[in-house]
């Protein structure tokens, strides 16, 4: 049962029960009120880390910061060279991704991608979430990378940092754009999302899926609405999610349910559940990863479960401490994504325990290279790609 603590707001005058935790000037001023960032996931807006200045609302007596509006989603340009993004970690399974987008408005307070907003001179607060940018040319350029001479086909890996299905994709269909132009090549492609908004590129995948071209992830991290629309405010309700999966599913599209993250004391007594219900809706694998609270990721998180759960405010932070070896976060390669000790090792044994007994993550299959057909690009183009 969730405690019905994360359905009210604390004392405002009410102690942080951690003694590790001792937010800095910036973080407490920079806390925003709840009807400034509604339907927000983060608490505050602190400067980025890169920041040479600190920007902070103060309420110099006349009720100023009553006056200011309510954070609305922006979205500017992002003008990239190029789209694909390469990766040498030992932990992760592909070694290209796509991003369409840069921020994420799902809100997702503990999204791993939230300290990359830092770059751009932007908060990982609620900057992440409501100030934008899209790659509106990514279709073009990748046509144009895929068309070099020396590029060899290998699967490209999209959501992997804020998610391509997104509310904005609804209007700017870039994503579907750039699987347009990876279904004329043969160029396999693995998409994770919590949103249901895929189902309307459920075309392209069918027919990519019978070239063994395409695997389709959903991210489903509670069953129950309410907690989902405190964690993941502007995603998909989890209903909607299942059904994207029995869809995909029954139209011949591989589909995986990842139970991420799992937060210790909040959503883990969730994790056979979900698995159960996405075994029903029929996805054929699983996978898991552990909270991960890396750099700015840290004090929104605590403030979240202080905004949220004060009564288990210890007890999780006290679980996930064990699950790092008496830290936030450990960014080891190889522990990173599941964590160890006792706590991390009961939560992976649970995982493989129900794919075993729904005969999960039983055939284990890669994608198509062998069809790969380069893109023919317009002269021009392809005469700026030596540059």
């Amino acid at each position: 049962m969730r405690s019905s603590s994360a359905l009210r707001q604390p004392p405002p005058a009410a102690p942080l029960p951690d003694p590790t935790f001792h937010p800095g000037h910036e973080t407490v001023a920079a806390h925003v009120g709840s009807e400034r960032r509604r339907g927000r996931g983060a608490q505050s807006n602190a400067s980025g880390r890169f920041e040479a200045e600190t920007r902070i609302a103060i309420d110099d007596g006349w009720q100023s910061l009553e006056e200011l509006p309510e954070f609305k989603t922006s979205v500017s340009i992002d003008t990239a060279r190029k789209v694909i993004t390469r990766n040498d970690s030992p932990d992760i399974g592909f070694d290209r991704s796509i991003n369409p987008y840069r921020g994420c408005e799902h809100g997702c307070v503990y999204c791993f991608a939230r300290p990359t907003h830092a770059y751009l001179g932007l908060s990982p607060g609620l900057d992440f979430e409501s100030k934008l940018y899209m790659k509106p040319d990514a279709p073009e350029l990748l046509e144009r990378e895929l068309s070099a001479a020396k590029y060899s086909p290998r699967t490209i890996a999209i959501g992997t940092n804020t998610d391509p299905y997104q509310p904005i994709e609804r209007r700017y269909e870039i994503m579907r754009r750039i699987l347009q132009v990876l279904d004329r090549a043969n160029h396999p492609v693995g998409i994770v999302t919590k949103s249901a908004l895929v189902l309307r590129d459920l075309d392209i995948l069918s027919s990519m899926a019978k070239r063994n071209l395409v695997r389709v992830a959903l991210s489903v991290t509670t069953l129950d609405p309410a907690l989902a629309r405190v964690m993941e405010p502007r995603a998909s309700t989890p209903p909607r999610r299942l059904n994207a999966l029995r869809e995909l599913s029954s139209a011949g599209i591989p589909t995986t349910v990842m139970v991420a993250p799992i937060i210790p004391a909040i959503n883990d007594a969730e994790i056979e559940r979900i698995l159960d219900a996405a075994a029903a809706a029929g996805v054929t694998s699983a996978g898991y990863v552990l909270l991960r609270l890396p750099l700015e990721v840290r004090d929104l998180f605590k403030e979240w479960l202080m905004a949220n759960f004060p009564d288990k405010y210890r007890h999780v932070m006290s679980l996930i401490r064990q699950t790092r070896d008496g830290k936030d976060y450990d960014a080891q390669w190889g522990k990173r994504m599941t964590g160890g000790g006792p706590v991390a090792w009961m939560i992976g044994r649970r995982v493989a325990q129900a794919c075993e007994r729904l005969g999960l993550n039983v055939n284990k299959s890669r994608l198509a290279t062998d069809l790969f057909k380069p893109p023919r690009v317009e002269e021009k183009s392809a005469q700026l790609s030596l540059f």
